[in-house]
């Protein structure tokens, strides 16, 4: 397997587990992950929140670790890159707010890169309206989103995942196995019992 450069675009309290998770699962199978996060340069961190489904009537929130960036927001070039992952939490609220953010996102789907997005990601998919006919998984409160946008919300269970095209989308966290499972096969990863 050839090793793929990875963006990762995350912001302050981006939900710990969906960026944590899945930047150390793409860096054990081989993969360069680079994280940036707009207004930050490598060696800053960003500050994550911890979301958890208590039965409550949405999730509880609480803090997370730093997580430290690894590559300079403004110096990224898409063209340097195999695909992209956008986790969830608070951060993609205001994320979507970024011209840049919003442009290098419609730079990988026109590219047709493996792009993967989980929980509140796709409001960033949403807000750069590459969701047209494409069918989606997001936290739930991010479906009317979709919908609205043009594309489909994915029916599906809170710990699985869908790939439409070079598209891979989940609902939250406890969706990892499935999530990053269907991410490597669009990378072309081999894991090896």
């Amino acid at each position: 397997m050839a090793s793929k450069r990875i963006l990762m675009l995350v912001g302050d309290f981006v939900e710990d587990y969906e960026v944590m998770v899945p930047f150390q699962i793409l860096q054990t199978v081989g993969h360069d992950v680079r994280a940036v996060c707009p207004g930050k340069k490598a060696g800053d961190k960003v500050r994550t929140a911890i979301h958890d489904f208590e039965g409550d009537q949405t999730y509880s929130e609480k803090p997370g670790h730093q997580f430290s960036l690894n590559a300079d927001f403004d110096k990224i070039d898409t063209k340097d890159f195999d695909a992209l992952v956008i986790p969830g939490g608070r951060a993609p609220e205001y994320l979507r707010l970024n011209p840049r953010v919003l442009e290098i996102v419609r730079e990988m789907m026109t590219a047709k890169k493996p792009v993967a997005a989980i929980c509140h990601g796709p409001q960033i998919l949403v807000a750069a309206g590459v969701l047209a006919q494409r069918t989606c998984a997001a936290y739930p409160a991010v479906n009317p989103d979709i919908t609205v946008a043009g594309g489909h919300p994915a029916d599906i269970s809170i710990d699985g995942a869908i790939t439409d095209g070079n598209l891979v989308t989940a609902p939250a966290w406890p969706a990892h196995p499935a999530w990053m499972a269907q991410f490597l096969k669009l990378l072309g990863s081999r894991i090896e019992p």
